[in-house]
């Protein structure tokens, strides 16, 4: 075990982390796992765990906490009357089926693999949080049949894949098919919850060699690094929501959209060996 001279420092900046995640997971709708993975990744590589099935490990116990900043979330926007009811039914089948199927690719690639399809994601997450118009649109409502199918399968993947709660996806998505901002990210939080819940219970079946896991993993899910952050989490997610509904989020998005390209620009050149 680490001594706590190690340990305090990574405790806090994980409660640190915790914060801004449930913060921005209610306010912005994009998840609050795309900081997680990273600061997960960082930390127990400092640590000293690595090994090719540590992102298995970030990705594990990001939606593990996602299960909580979710659901309370969630439970905000609909006190708002927010959350669509309606659409999230209609695209939970495709989006759990999505997710499982993200679990068993994830279980078999390795950390590297997973670094780069979180890298180059998380560059374009970025860069549509940066540069993505609200008057971008496809249609006025959101689409059936197969092509609500394709979509809401491939959110579920996606977001498994890159460990967050499936908002950097699903907003983009329904704003695209005319759905208002703020009912798309109160909706979006119910897709966390659908994309996190059944994902979770697969990781716990992953088996991580126990000499390449930090303490307390159960499966893929490490219960300290869980415990920590949604001790924070529960706290901001309710703001952020809250934060939503009063003010034009688009000068916190644009920042946030910078900070996320630079960590997964980072995660690339960590994945390139430079």
């Amino acid at each position: 075990m680490p001594d706590l001279a190690t340990l305090a420092p990574l405790v806090a900046l994980l409660l640190g982390i915790g914060a801004l995640a449930g913060l921005i997971a209610g306010m912005l709708g994009v998840g609050g796992g795309i900081v997680l993975v990273p600061a997960f990744f960082y930390t127990f590589s400092a640590l000293g765990y690595g090994g090719p099935q540590l992102m298995q490990i970030c990705l594990a116990t990001s939606l593990s906490t996602i299960i909580v900043t979710s659901t309370r979330s969630v439970m905000s926007h609909n006190r708002k009357g927010a959350v669509d009811w309606p659409v999230l039914r209609a695209w939970a089948p495709g989006i759990v089926t999505g997710a499982v199927l993200g679990v068993v690719v994830a279980s078999n690639l390795r950390s590297i693999v997973l670094q780069g399809i979180f890298g180059v994601l998380g560059v374009c997450i970025g860069l549509y949080l940066a540069f993505g118009k609200s008057s971008w649109k496809i249609a006025d409502q959101m689409p059936g049949g197969p092509v609500r199918a394709v979509l809401s399968t491939m959110i579920g993947f996606l977001s498994v894949l890159m460990g967050i709660g499936g908002g950097s996806f699903a907003v983009p998505t329904m704003t695209l098919y005319g759905q208002p901002i703020h009912r798309a990210v109160a909706t979006a939080a119910g897709f966390g919850v659908l994309i996190a819940v059944p994902s979770v219970l697969a990781f716990f079946f992953v088996q991580i060699p126990v000499g390449m896991r930090p303490p307390y993993t159960l499966g893929a899910v490490n219960l300290p690094a869980f415990l920590i952050v949604i001790s924070m989490t529960l706290i901001t997610a309710p703001i952020g929501a809250r934060l939503a509904h009063a003010m034009d989020p688009k000068p916190l998005k644009r920042i946030f959209a910078g900070f996320i390209i630079v960590v997964a620009l980072n995660m690339l050149r960590k994945v390139a060996g430079f």
